[in-house]
């Protein structure tokens, strides 16, 4: 039902973006994510078209959202310092793992006041540079009340992460079970944090060990994906749904 292994890159036209051009990825996401929330409530998701492709989610209970694709985890490869030193092999085994599933997420896509939509905020904060585990940090401060350099991005998106009632809830969700403690009570990062003091871009030095604990939360996560697909996503699926 879910390839874990697919390629997004595969089936997306020459050129352009698997997280706006992938109809695969779009399925899967719809697929997965089309589920009850913590709370009971149904969160069904429909395709509004495309390309690009966007879903949604309208209802009376919970309103509207606007979701888009985001490929999560960089490699850094627009970096000439990091990337011309990584052998060929292991460049291509991070690019592939990283266009899987375990790989991407679901973020709201409609811009508030004109200002940065929560995929935008986190490619181009200088705290965060695309860094995942760093936005899972910043998402679980909101959810306990703490300031992060991603706070006034999810103030903004509030009323959606409020779906997922707290960060534990937001994480089973999202399968991101891989990148927190097994309370939820912390983060799993790639790199030594330093809370946020430090430059999110990892050294040469520290590239080989940030690249290794990337890729082991992305097959962690592919795996939970699988084993999710085959054992619970048909209980969570009604007839009619996604």
């Amino acid at each position: 039902m879910i390839d874990t292994s697919f390629d997004f890159r595969s089936d997306t036209p020459a050129g352009k973006d698997p997280d706006t051009f992938s109809p695969a990825l779009r399925d899967c996401h719809q697929l997965l994510w089309s589920k009850p929330l913590p709370g009971g409530a149904p969160f069904d998701l429909e395709s509004i078209g495309g390309p690009p492709f966007y879903l949604r989610h309208r209802s009376d209970a919970l309103g509207e959202f606007v979701l888009s694709s985001d490929a999560v985890v960089p490699t850094f490869r627009y970096l000439p310092e990091i990337w011309d030193h990584v052998p060929g092999g292991e460049r291509e085994e991070f690019l592939q793992i990283g266009y899987t599933i375990g790989g991407m997420m679901v973020f709201p896509a409609n811009q508030i006041d004109r200002k940065w939509t929560m995929n935008q905020a986190r490619g181009m904060h200088p705290e965060i540079r695309d860094r995942f585990d760093l936005t899972v940090e910043c998402i679980r401060r909101h959810y306990v009340g703490e300031s992060s350099p991603l706070s006034d991005v999810l103030a903004r998106y509030a009323d959606f992460f409020a779906l997922f009632d707290d960060f534990a809830g937001y994480t089973e969700f999202f399968l991101l079970q891989d990148m927190t403690s097994e309370d939820a009570s912390a983060v799993r990062f790639c790199t030594p944090f330093e809370d946020f003091n430090g430059s999110p871009v990892p050294t040469l030095d520290a590239y080989s060990g940030y690249r290794e604990r990337a890729i082991a939360f992305l097959q962690a996560r592919n795996r939970r994906i699988a084993a999710y697909a085959q054992s619970g996503l048909a209980a969570t699926q009604r007839p009619g749904s996604a």
